[in-house]
């Protein structure tokens, strides 16, 4: 499922939701997704915004499907361009209420084959947290500076 971009004169801000199957797939076509509306919004893929923006994107949306998976729900993703700010929202909204995201990043896991997603969240965003979701999940969210 996927809604528009908007934007008008009174709200300098572009927006994309899409829905999207809580798969290794479905993380990636979110990626692919927000780099192609990046660059519509006229930041090309090569660009720094763009890749920070992909690489955010891919960090929120693979924790979305590897921790924050219900069967039977989809996660969501929320890109949101405002042009005035210079910032651009990503959130990534899952079903999963129980498992919330740490408040800071790991410090680090030399060792370990993952658990580095929220430390380079972390590097690349000007802030990030999340929110809960009702009735039921939450919303993992990260600001990247155009």
């Amino acid at each position: 499922m996927l809604t528009g971009s908007t934007t008008s004169a009174e709200d300098p801000r572009l927006v994309l939701t899409a829905q999207f199957a809580s798969t290794p797939r479905g993380a990636r076509l979110a990626r692919r997704m927000s780099v192609r509306r990046m660059e519509e919004w006229g930041y090309p893929p090569a660009s720094d915004t763009s890749c920070a923006v992909a690489l955010v994107v891919g960090e929120l949306t693979a924790n979305a499907v590897q921790h924050g998976r219900v069967m039977g729900h989809d996660f969501r993703l929320r890109l949101d361009l405002d042009e005035a700010s210079a910032m651009v929202r990503i959130e990534v909204s899952d079903a999963a209420t129980a498992k919330r995201p740490p408040s800071a990043p790991p410090s680090s896991y030399p060792e370990g084959e993952s658990g580095r997603g929220l430390l380079l969240v972390d590097v690349l965003a000007a802030r990030w947290g999340w929110t809960p979701r009702h009735p039921m999940g939450k919303t993992v969210w990260a600001e990247v500076s155009t």
